[in-house]
């Protein structure tokens, strides 16, 4: 009988994580259990769009631009609240965003991490001050052009996106080295100097 099951490839970062990750963070934490060490969850991708009320086609590029950097098609982001200085009502489209999972997140990160960064300008690494404290971290891409997907001629503005890393981590210190051993180019933190101990 002939097995019909689809052998989905492994994506690279994953394998990397639950081969080398893993260890590495059980060593310098000192787990106790497997299950404590803390996993990338999703990744999200927001742009926004400051006119997106007005010109209708702006946004639709910007959907249509996530959707070939994601392979995922985004949700339309909405006013939470009124804006009175950039005439903003509640429920007016502002952007557009992304959320990856899965495979499809580790595929994101691969790219990012191997094509789309090094072609940014001036690239000299992602600063380590970004986190928030609850085991996330985000940074800025100025230009939407960095993504080999899009095609710098069909594009009619250069635009920017934020990208978050969701992790499961309790601490900056664990997410920072959970996304640096998985292959985010994070810039190496200072190291503390120990405070001299005087004999009196």
């Amino acid at each position: 009988m002939v097995d019909k099951k689809i052998n989905k490839t492994v994506p690279y970062l994953k394998k990397k994580y639950l081969e080398d990750v893993v260890s590495s963070m059980t060593e310098r934490f000192n787990y106790k259990n497997v299950m404590e060490v803390p996993m990338l969850t999703q990744i999200s991708l927001n742009m926004g769009i400051g006119d997106a009320k007005d010109n209708p086609k702006k946004l639709e590029s910007a959907i249509q631009e996530l959707t070939l950097i994601t392979g995922q098609k985004p949700v339309t982001t909405l006013s939470k609240k009124d804006i009175s200085n950039f005439k903003i009502r509640k429920g007016f489209p502002v952007g557009c965003k992304v959320t990856l999972r899965g495979n499809r997140m580790y595929d994101f990160m691969e790219r990012l991490i191997s094509i789309a960064l090094p072609r940014t300008r001036d690239f000299r690494g992602l600063s380590f001050k970004s986190f928030d404290g609850r085991g996330n971290y985000s940074f800025g891409v100025k230009e939407q052009i960095i993504f080999t997907e899009i095609d710098y001629d069909k594009i009619d503005s250069v635009r920017g996106m934020d990208v978050t890393f969701l992790t499961s981590a309790n601490s900056n210190d664990e997410s920072y080295w959970l996304l640096k051993l998985i292959g985010l180019p994070l810039k190496e933190k200072p190291v503390k100097e120990k405070a001299e101990v005087s004999d009196g």
